[in-house]
């Protein structure tokens, strides 16, 4: 059983690292938070071996990311309370080892790969660095039809991580020289890597942005097309989640599209804001994708393709 300790530790990192996510954390049901803080937080440790690595060489990183796999998947005995945290809920919840290894191995890629070619060459990384997640979280919320929520779950985990990737540019360019924009959307668009690096904002990169967002919007409604699928009592929380994400969209795009300058970020009165605004249309249609489209930017994301000017939104 997870204790005290170990809990206060997984919580910790939740809250200071995934500021976002954590905000829709605190509404699900206790059974489903409290495991989802350890996952958080493993998912956090393996990650910041690759993103923060200190002294380590690319040998001694993956090294250390073996040694978090053994000791999640119950291979070897652990001191780390995070991991002996996860361990308990992986057996408990029946989270499958495949799920923990498509993730560690994505971490693993992250050591030396820092270019994608294609779009198909990032969705192979996201399958382990995003959907996988989704999959896990699927099985600690104890979904009726897992067969038929996991792949609108492991959708919305590659829109999440999409936005991501779309909203960080420059810190991924500052921090770590990494850029998940795919080389054939560059291409496509005129823009090549220098140009990124020195943070030169222009029509083509926006058309880059442009197509990256619709790309992830794309996965948005398919994975908000399967919350009905998932608990009753977790429904509500991963609809506010689909929603804080996709609201980077709204505030990119009234950046026109400029992520090089500055890395976008929602103020906290506008989550309030998007809580609220979320809770009171659930409260009258407890149809996700009815009120994600209410609630969310992405409704307007067709209006935008045309050319007119979008509805400016409360920030």
């Amino acid at each position: 059983m997870v204790d005290s300790t170990q809990l206060a530790k997984s919580k910790g990192i939740h809250r200071r690292t995934g500021k976002t996510f954590y905000f829709a954390t605190r509404v699900l049901p206790e059974r489903v938070r409290r495991p989802t803080y350890v996952l958080y937080a493993f998912f956090r440790i393996a990650d910041e071996i690759v993103d923060d690595p200190g002294d380590l060489s690319p040998a001694e990183q993956r090294a250390e990311l073996e040694r978090l796999r053994a000791e999640a998947l119950g291979e070897r005995e652990t001191t780390d309370p995070v991991l002996a945290a996860f361990c308990e809920i992986r057996a408990a919840h029946g989270i499958p080892d495949d799920e923990v290894n498509a993730f560690v191995d994505a971490m693993i890629s992250d050591i030396e790969t820092s270019r994608y070619d294609t779009y198909a060459d990032l969705e192979a990384y996201m399958r382990g660095s995003a959907a996988a997640v989704g999959h896990m979280m699927t099985a600690i919320m104890g979904a009726d039809e897992p067969a038929v929520a996991r792949p609108h779950a492991g959708a919305l985990g590659e829109a999440f991580q999409l936005t991501n990737f779309i909203r960080d540019v420059r810190e991924d360019i500052v921090d770590r020289d990494r850029i998940y924009l795919p080389e054939t959307t560059l291409d496509e668009h005129g823009v090549d890597y220098d140009q990124l690096r020195r943070f030169e904002m222009d029509d083509a990169v926006a058309g880059v942005i442009s197509t990256e967002l619709h790309r992830a919007e794309d996965l948005y409604r398919e994975g908000v097309a399967g919350i009905k699928y998932l608990p009753e009592d977790c429904q509500f929380a991963v609809l506010l989640a689909s929603v804080l994400y996709a609201d980077h969209h709204r505030l990119i795009r009234t950046r026109d599209l400029d992520v090089l300058s500055a890395t976008p970020q929602l103020s906290t009165t506008r989550k309030l804001y998007l809580v609220a605004r979320t809770r009171w249309e659930w409260v009258w249609n407890k149809d996700p994708e009815t009120v994600f489209e209410a609630v969310s930017p992405l409704s307007h994301a067709t209006a935008h393709r045309r050319g007119p000017e979008e509805p400016a939104l409360a920030r």
